[in-house]
């Protein structure tokens, strides 16, 4: 079974910064993918930035240029780094991953979330 475990939410002000981690653990042979996604109230669940094997990356329009991802493949470790913070950006933050086990299972997984909250 795999394991992701986010951690480096908080509340920040208006125009600051926040780095988000997510470690994935477990029986993991390859990770394809890992990824953040986000959640505010009352809204749907949406990609912010993923970052694929061959180190590729893809941002949601209205992070680009603020949110940086990159990923320590040795410690199946990926990382969000958030400037310039909108009270907009406030949601709970989810990790995700399309993992390949040594068993050869493929599977998706989502971490718990984590809370960013962005207000003066």
């Amino acid at each position: 079974q795999v394991q992701l475990v986010e951690s480096g939410g908080g509340l920040v002000q208006p125009g600051g910064s926040l780095r988000l981690s997510c470690a994935a653990s477990g029986s993991i042979f390859s990770i394809n993918d890992m990824g953040w996604y986000r959640q505010a109230p009352g809204k749907q669940r949406e990609l912010v930035a993923e970052i694929i094997s061959s180190g590729s990356t893809n941002y949601a329009d209205s992070v680009k240029g603020r949110f940086t991802i990159s990923n320590d493949s040795a410690k199946n470790t990926v990382y969000l780094q958030m400037n310039s913070l909108k009270p907009e950006d406030t949601a709970v933050y989810y990790c995700n991953a399309d993992i390949i086990m040594y068993t050869g299972w493929r599977e998706r997984t989502w971490g718990q979330g984590t809370q960013v909250t962005v207000s003066s």
